[in-house]
């Protein structure tokens, strides 16, 4: 979506024609545009989540229903270099609006003075307290506590949880998983290292084992033959559907099993992911390089949130970046897109919005289709998505959905949420071509910045798929 770069184009034409506009220099007419412009860049993009800050490395958890991202810090956009003097702590309830929340210091650690090299974090709960786990340099690994999310933070330790001499691979750059309540620290360049946490989650329950990817590939490794630098650093592991998903930045590996073996599957970043405007500059081994982030899931939809330099120019200047990520029937990672709009928010100028980038759901599925995307689809009665902040809906009238219906199938629009406002009822007759149809309803009561909740009927369970709707 490019709706703001439009009107930055529109507004620099007014103000290199002034003298058409009635518009003087320095007036206060410039700065009414101006200021109007940046009041439209803040609702229509949404990449980067916070522009212009060097948030990057991005770890999202999410805390009593709240996201909380945990990352460094790049310092300056004239940074010839990696200058990271501190990590941050940003929080959203919507992943459209942050606010900057919490500072650690490196004198506030065992570092214990000004430190430039304050690289990548992660963070865990247990037992009522927050752990935030922090990379000095690209050679240890410390860790701080807390009683929230936010701090404040104490170094419990007073040393490194993983020295510089604990393997042979480099001690940073880690990501914590958990499963079943117990929480197990990953790190590592080129080779990753795996080690269980003790309940204190301070201290390593057993030695670090290596984790074997076979067939590797990465962003300086893309043929398989660089067996120096086969992999990258920043590794993250999720699970979903029953498998382990081991990252590294854009390419992933997948297993059965924690410890692996892992098996290199693809990269979730490919040429036709980028939006106009996002495919450059990047990095000096193209755009695969430098992704360092993370999955996180909230409200039954998958995102990644990792680092982009489109918009800054500046590869030690870095933004993050949030995605959808849908799992194909497969179990694989579909191609990701990368645009300005983001998530959890919505233009009803820029054509259909996909069914399954919704930002919340219950009792939904989002399956392949024949279309070569993704469908949703109830699984109960009652069975309701809502997509919020949708922008240029004010002057929309109809709501067209396209669509598969094995017979006839009824959903509501409602305002809000599930027992929001009746602001449509669509039903849709059955469809025995088995291809999918679109059908408009009248739609009232509409205006910018409304959050549109879509509920299913009972007639709808098994028998409706909705691919993509669209506000006309």
């Amino acid at each position: 979506m490019r709706t703001y770069s439009l009107l930055i184009f529109t507004v620099s034409s007014l103000i290199l024609n002034q003298k058409q506009v009635g518009i003087k220099k320095g007036g206060f007419k410039v700065l009414y545009v101006t200021v109007l412009l940046l009041c439209v860049f803040k609702l229509y993009a949404q990449n980067p989540i916070v522009p212009n800050k060097g948030l990057n490395d991005p770890h999202i958890h999410i805390f009593n229903d709240t996201a909380y991202v945990y990352a460094s810090h790049d310092k300056s956009i004239k940074n010839d270099k990696f200058i990271m003097e501190d990590w941050w702590i940003w929080s959203s309830p919507d992943l459209v609006n942050w606010t900057k929340r919490s500072v650690l210091n490196p004198k506030n650690t065992y570092i214990g003075s000004d430190y430039s090299r304050c690289w990548a974090t992660d963070a865990a709960y247990k037992n009522g307290k927050y752990y935030w786990y922090f990379s000095e340099g690209n050679e240890q690994t410390g860790v701080v506590v807390g009683d929230t999310p936010l701090g404040p933070w104490k170094d419990p330790l007073g040393k490194p949880l993983l020295t510089s001499d604990l393997t042979p691979t480099h001690e940073y750059d880690m990501s914590i998983f958990e499963e079943n309540g117990d929480h197990y620290i990953f790190f590592g360049v080129w080779d990753y290292y795996v080690a269980k946490l003790n309940d204190d989650m301070i201290s390593l329950a057993e030695t670090p084992k290596k984790v074997i990817v076979n067939n590797t590939r990465g962003p300086y490794n893309r043929d398989g033959k660089n067996k120096d630098m086969p992999t990258d650093d920043k590794p993250f592991v999720h699970k979903y559907n029953g498998k382990y998903f081991l990252s590294w930045g854009c390419f992933y590996a997948m297993s059965d099993n924690l410890y692996g073996p892992y098996d290199y599957v693809d990269t979730i970043i490919k040429e036709s992911s980028f939006a106009e405007g996002y495919d450059s500059p990047t990095w000096p081994n193209g755009f695969l390089q430098g992704r360092h982030g993370s999955f996180f899931e909230w409200h039954n939809q998958s995102y990644f949130i990792y680092c982009d330099i489109s918009q800054t120019g500046n590869r030690w200047f870095r933004d993050s970046f949030i995605s959808y990520v849908h799992y194909k029937d497969n179990g694989e990672i579909e191609t990701m897109r990368v645009d300005g709009i983001g998530v959890g928010q919505y233009d009803a100028n820029n054509g259909y919005i996909e069914a399954e980038d919704y930002f919340r759901a219950d009792a939904v599925n989002k399956t392949e289709n024949v279309m070569g995307g993704f469908s949703i689809s109830p699984e109960e009665t009652d069975g309701f998505v809502t997509y919020p902040n949708i922008q240029n809906i004010n002057k929309k009238s109809n709501i067209e959905f396209q669509f598969l219906s094995q017979t006839y199938t009824e959903i509501e629009v409602r305002e809000g949420n599930s027992n929001g406002k009746l602001l449509a009822t669509c039903m849709f007759a059955a469809n025995n071509t088995k291809a999918f149809k679109t059908k408009s309803f009248k739609i009232e009561d509409l205006y910018d910045g409304q959050t549109i909740c879509l509920v299913f009927k009972s007639s709808a369970v098994e028998h409706l798929k909705i691919n993509r709707f669209r506000f006309t």
